[in-house]
């Protein structure tokens, strides 16, 4: 790749470093879609052996990539995102991407286009842990970070994308026990 369009890319890249998500972390500031996407990445490698038939290589660079478009649109927590927002989003990863060289160009247009038709086993794992990590992120952050709404979402949410796997449910069951755990203890300080 040409040095000046790969400095070009980096410096799109580097925006999710400043771009900030709903999440917060557990020392108490927002947490950046660029570490999301790294614990992401290093959640796919730590489940490889959950799934010796899935291309593990594949599922990090989903996540790596799953979010590019939020270093143009920013950060916008699910539950005010609307359908809008999603073809904006989708707008500009596809501008980001066909401005690339080959074979990036190819090889990440079909990669964003299996993301979103989520029929490979890669994509599944992929959007349930996307899911995953955003919860275990919560149960990390401090319980006054937590908007009403999200005592029962995070119950709920990922429900359906972790469906297709033992594993992927027991790993929601895990976090919902955490996330249970976390609003009884902040209920017993409040009394």
């Amino acid at each position: 790749m040409d040095v000046r369009k790969f400095i070009e890319i980096m410096s799109i890249a580097e925006k999710l470093k400043n771009n900030t998500r709903h999440s917060w972390t557990s020392s108490g500031r927002h947490e950046s879609v660029a570490e999301h996407s790294w614990r992401l990445s290093l959640m796919a490698y730590f489940i490889k052996d959950e799934f010796p038939n899935a291309d593990i290589s594949k599922v990090i660079l989903m996540c790596i990539c799953h979010d590019l478009g939020e270093a143009i649109t920013g950060d916008i927590p699910t539950f005010y995102k609307t359908e809008s927002d999603e073809i904006v989003e989708n707008r500009e990863v596809q501008k980001l991407i066909s401005n690339l060289p080959e074979p990036y160009k190819q090889e990440l247009s079909m990669l964003f286009l299996e993301m979103q038709e989520q029929k490979t086993l890669e994509s599944r794992i992929f959007k349930a842990l996307d899911k995953m990590e955003a919860l275990i992120q919560h149960n990390e952050a401090d319980i006054s970070t937590w908007l009403p709404l999200e005592y029962d979402l995070n119950l709920t949410y990922g429900e359906e994308e972790v469906k297709f796997s033992t594993y992927m449910k027991e790993l929601k069951e895990a976090i919902n026990e955490d996330t249970v755990s976390k609003i009884n203890c902040s209920k017993e300080s409040v009394s």
